[in-house]
């Protein structure tokens, strides 16, 4: 049976550091009962999960509208050239991925329900001002800021759901916030055809309308975060101190916790310790292959879909279908992988939509053919996605080191990103995009193999960790193992 890490959901200022006197006094397990089970995980999904998604959804539409604004004549108003609007993607990712590492070491000692809000908050202006950006200097300053304060938004998004939820339920949270990723690819297309014709309002053009009115809807919805979300189990005030402690209980329970380490407190060596994981590297080359599809397609499926023939109000329209597949296919594969804890399986299977979409789309000169080839390209990235970032965070532990383990992800999906900003900004010539497209293609079939690497990698290992744990007792085991224990089964 899969357990996870051990104490996210604990309050700092209530850990307990005597971790012997805490393996020899565990607490009682709280007396099975089904009702309070799924009352409190329904709970949890009605307080937590839509605040979560919303904030998601609000960091990936601020950060790709970009796309919409420049089929809606950003690049040509402000005078940049091809060039220069990569340079401006690429600008939104050199502090993101700085931020990342140090906002998810810091997220717990923070308050999660301090520091999520605040960021919102804060490049929800950005946002806006990128709206009364006169030129190409003044966008490239919004987007650094933009990425500086978005940054830790996603890792910390994960991380924040562990605080929560069993590693086994985890997946489908997160799917469920990250399917806000492919809403947003085709709700900012609907947002952009309507938001356009207000050209001309305010003496501003229709891309500028784009910028100001989702900006201004992050900030105010920034603003009532630091109500919305609760610090940890502990502090929900929707919870009764029953259903506290039996979240309590049950994340202890997933995890290789009988010795009861109290390892939260933060560690340099616990840092340390996630850069020596292989599973955390072998994940990490697939997030950077995944991150390069994913913000690919995000930047440019309405410059692709323009490109088959379509108006610049049409192509916004018609970048909606493929991005409303992916959600649904996503809930779906969170399901089974959930269902069947099979992490592996699912993200060796989206790597092969993303073959199919490529080779589909490389391969035909048809404008009906490439069009529909999105529909496995943009479905198999964003199931990986989720797919990956779970999987990350349910094979290291303790809290430090999965912090780390996370942010080390997303650190390589966004340098994924940067390279995205090139392959199809600058180097690829459209509508074929010939370059980036056979990039792609074949950073696909690369992250398959990876995933099924590290699935190899963690089958072998959880068979090392039963043959120990025949033949010893966890009692003689050295402490401070964390994933490493034998009594820590790698989710597959």
């Amino acid at each position: 049976m899969d357990r996870a890490s051990s104490h996210n959901s604990e309050d700092p200022e209530k850990i307990n550091h005597d971790s012997q006197s805490s393996r020899e006094s565990p607490s009682p397990a709280p007396v099975v009962d089904p009702a309070l089970d799924k009352r409190v995980w329904r709970k949890l999904d009605l307080f937590i999960l839509p605040v979560v998604t919303m904030f998601y959804l609000l960091s990936f539409l601020d950060r790709s509208n970009i796309g919409n604004a420049r089929v809606a004549n950003l690049q040509k108003d402000l005078k940049m050239t091809n060039q220069q609007y990569s340079i401006a993607l690429t600008v939104t990712y050199v502090p993101y991925i700085v931020a990342e590492l140090p906002s998810n070491l810091l997220l717990k000692a923070v308050g999660p329900n301090l520091m999520l809000p605040t960021m919102l908050t804060l490049w929800g202006v950005v946002t806006t001002l990128q709206g009364v950006a006169h030129n190409y200097h003044a966008l490239l300053v919004c987007r650094f800021f933009l990425g500086l304060f978005e940054g830790g938004v996603f890792p910390g998004l994960v991380l924040y759901l562990s605080f929560f939820y069993p590693r086994q339920q985890l997946q489908w949270r997160i799917a469920a916030f990250f399917s806000a990723a492919s809403i947003a690819g085709a709700f900012s297309g609907l947002l952009a055809f309507g938001i356009i014709n207000m050209d001309g309002i305010g003496n501003r053009p229709g891309w500028a309308w784009i910028f100001i009115l989702e900006g201004l809807f992050t900030f105010l919805f920034g603003l009532s975060g630091y109500v919305l979300l609760p610090r940890s189990p502990a502090h929900a005030r929707f919870l009764s101190q029953k259903e506290k402690d039996y979240i309590t209980h049950k994340l202890k329970e997933d995890g290789a916790t009988a010795r009861n380490e109290v390892m939260d407190a933060f560690s340099w060596r616990e840092v340390g310790m996630a850069f020596r994981l292989p599973q955390v590297w072998m994940l990490a080359i697939a997030f950077f292959f995944d991150g390069t599809i994913l913000y690919g397609l995000a930047y440019f499926t309405p410059s692709i879909v323009q490109g088959l023939g379509f108006t610049a109000s049409r192509a916004q329209l018609m970048s909606v279908p493929p991005f409303a597949v992916a959600f649904v296919v996503m809930i779906f594969g969170a399901y089974i992988s959930d269902r069947y804890r099979c992490r592996g399986f699912v993200s060796i299977f989206s790597s092969f939509l993303c073959i199919i979409g490529f080779g589909m789309f490389l391969g035909s000169a048809k404008h009906h053919i490439q069009y529909a080839s999105l529909f496995f390209s943009i479905t198999g990235t964003y199931l990986a996605a989720p797919t990956l970032s779970t999987w990350s965070a349910n094979n290291a532990t303790p809290h430090i080191r999965r912090a780390t383990a996370i942010a080390i992800g997303f650190i390589m999906t966004n340098s994924g990103g940067i390279l995205a900003t090139w392959l199809l900004g600058s180097l690829s010539a459209a509508p074929r995009y010939i370059l980036a497209t056979r990039v792609l293609l074949a950073f696909s079939v690369l992250m398959a193999a990876f995933c099924a690497a590290n699935t190899w990698y963690l089958w072998d290992q959880n068979k090392k960790k039963a043959a120990i744990r025949a033949t010893s007792t966890i009692d003689k085991e050295e402490p401070g193992l964390g994933d490493r224990s034998a009594w820590f089964d790698y989710a597959l």
